[in-house]
């Protein structure tokens, strides 16, 4: 993929979304306790939506009625083709369950897969909903930390593999929000080897597969399972566009489960909540971005990584006691603040204070991930690049006053 020369879309361009009902903005007051905090939490984009789906909304909007829904086959196509084209993976359209979200997926297959009682294998630092998907159906969770080894974070199989002897099922999340891995074919793999000899059903969250930076490749884990070495393997994919391409609001996500008896399962988990996620809107955005989305989303890579590549060298060259853990994909970036923290005398509570009401910056603290994020925060990079360098020249100079204060007699 090469850098265009002229970028067809203007990621630089700050939309006010103040007052229009929006969590990241509007929610400013009840989560942080301050309004005019940069908010860089909440994982959606500040970028307007590829024009097709504007176009496709605008247009269904102009029909008014908006009554109950339907899937249309063409809803299914569209997701087959872009699997095929962007990931190289050919899903048959019986795999296919629509679904409201991935939150209410991941309950779900704790609920349709487990006993109460029964053991789910979690990696923290992971995005907090796997937790309460546990704890809250009165399984038990069982933890197995992903490993920070240098630079990046890797899994610790040898601990997989006694959490596994003992586990009904695997919750990954790949691409991993927070830490930003990619995960190898080598290490999914692995992952596979485990789960086959142990029995254990995995859950893929492959929310990110397609915000993935160069020198990166998302593998779907179900393509994995496919081979010889890794049949009978039951694995539950849960992808959306949602992410993608900026339409979290909208609700729609999608379970690829290969196993017939799994996805009977799972349409009574759904049939028992009366669980639909069918509406008008959320069809429409779906399958116009799936089909005309691509050039969009290709120019949005592009500026991610240039504005990740900001970060890094500000934080190199401003802030070294800020650590970026590299991420090889999502737009979520991971920050080791631990040498800020121990040189500033905080704890974490402190240090979120010290971000949100002396820095003026609203990101997501580290221990919302679980214990294991203890001295980080996470940050939402999908703002105009002018944004992102605001909010760490702010950090900065609240940095700088903290020092100055705590060294004055």
């Amino acid at each position: 993929m090469s850098d265009s020369p002229v970028p067809r879309h203007d990621f630089d361009n700050e939309i006010d979304r103040r007052d229009t009902a929006a969590l990241k903005y509007d929610g400013r007051v009840s989560l942080f306790g301050a309004a005019d905090v940069i908010p860089l939490w909440v994982a959606d984009m500040d970028f307007a939506a590829p024009p097709a789906v504007t176009q496709a909304l605008s247009l269904r909007a102009a029909h008014p009625i908006y009554g109950y829904t339907i899937y249309p086959e063409s809803l299914y196509d569209s997701l087959a083709g872009w699997l095929r084209r962007r990931h190289g993976w050919e899903v048959r359209r019986e795999w296919i369950m629509m679904c409201p979200g991935v939150v209410p997926s991941i309950h779900a297959a704790v609920t349709a897969f487990t006993a109460p009682g029964e053991s789910v294998i979690v990696q923290p630092p992971v995005y907090f909903p796997f937790f309460s998907a546990v704890t809250g159906t009165n399984r038990q969770l069982v933890l197995n930390p992903l490993r920070l080894c240098g630079k990046r974070y890797e899994i610790d199989f040898d601990h997989l593999e006694h959490c596994a002897s003992r586990a009904r099922l695997l919750l990954l999340c790949s691409p991993h929000n927070p830490v930003g891995r990619v995960w190898s074919r080598e290490e999914l793999e692995k992952v596979l080897q485990i789960a086959r000899k142990y029995e254990l059903i995995v859950f893929s969250d492959e929310i990110h597969s397609d915000l993935v930076y160069p020198g990166q490749k998302h593998v779907p884990l179900s393509t994995l399972a496919e081979t010889s070495a890794s049949a009978g393997v039951v694995i539950i994919t849960a992808t959306a566009p949602s992410k993608t391409f900026n339409i979290p609001g909208l609700n729609l996500s999608v379970l690829i489960v290969p196993d017939l008896e799994c996805r009977r399962s799972l349409t009574r988990t759904f049939d028992e909540v009366h669980v639909s996620a069918a509406n008008p809107f959320s069809i429409v955005a779906f399958e116009s971005a799936y089909r005309a989305g691509e050039a969009w989303l290709d120019e949005l890579l592009i500026y991610l990584r240039k504005t990740r590549d900001a970060v890094r060298q500000i934080l190199l060259t401003d802030m070294p006691d800020i650590r970026l853990i590299e991420p090889e994909g999502t737009y979520l970036l991971w920050l080791d603040c631990k040498a800020l923290k121990a040189r500033l005398g905080m704890d974490d509570v402190q240090l979120r204070h010290f971000f949100v009401h002396q820095a003026g910056v609203g990101m997501s603290p580290g221990t919302l991930f679980g214990e294991a994020g203890s001295g980080f925060m996470r940050m939402n990079i999908g703002a105009p690049r002018k944004v992102i360098e605001t909010a760490l020249a702010n950090i900065k100079n609240a940095e700088r006053r903290v020092s100055k204060n705590n060294s004055s007699p």
